[in-house]
């Protein structure tokens, strides 16, 4: 967990991952309005959602929950008040979902954690909706244990998902994605 509290060091700069966030988006079928993604009146959990969550660029959001295991500066969690986003300092694999939530968003974290398929399961079993967006084919490496493949998100997931080689707004590789 060190290699990823060293790459947001302050969380000051977050311009390299939340210009991801609208292809993330974009593949996780979120609509977008301007720089924004309408939720209508949903709740969502993002597991993973780090100090700059996809759920700080919503709109019409009934109930926010941001699952992740870092501590982050206390700005960061002021922010999301402010936001009426709620924060649990857990693994997405002690993540239980006791309250059910409309969609559960993973997007960029699996390769980051221990149990990915445990993350996947804990997500469906609290939100009607899984929306998921990874890189897949990536050696693991220092702060990437785990090597995500579409086979095995596929068999994870319950349903066929798709991929896209990209090249745009900071996403360089293979990507996965699918919502269940």
């Amino acid at each position: 967990m060190s290699f990823e509290s060293e790459y947001w060091g302050d969380c000051c700069n977050t311009f390299d991952e939340d210009q991801k966030h609208y292809v993330y988006a974009q593949y996780m079928g979120l609509h977008t309005v301007g720089y924004s993604f309408s939720m209508s009146g949903k709740s969502v959990v993002d597991i993973g959602g780090g100090p700059t969550s996809m759920l700080l660029k919503t709109t019409n959001l009934e109930k926010g929950l941001v699952v992740d295991p870092l501590l982050y500066p206390q700005w960061t969690y002021a922010r999301y008040d402010a936001k009426k986003i709620d924060c649990l300092v857990i693994r997405g694999e002690d993540f239980i979902g006791n309250d059910k939530f409309d969609e559960a968003w993973i997007y960029n974290c699996l390769q980051h954690t221990d149990d990915p398929e445990l993350i996947i399961n804990n997500a469906k079993r609290a939100a009607k909706i899984v929306r998921l967006f990874e890189w897949v084919d990536i050696p693991p490496h220092e702060g990437h244990p785990i090597e995500l493949t579409k086979e095995n998100l596929d068999r994870w997931l319950g349903k066929e998902g798709g991929t896209v080689q990209l090249a745009r707004s900071g996403c360089y590789g293979k990507a996965y994605y699918n919502i269940v």
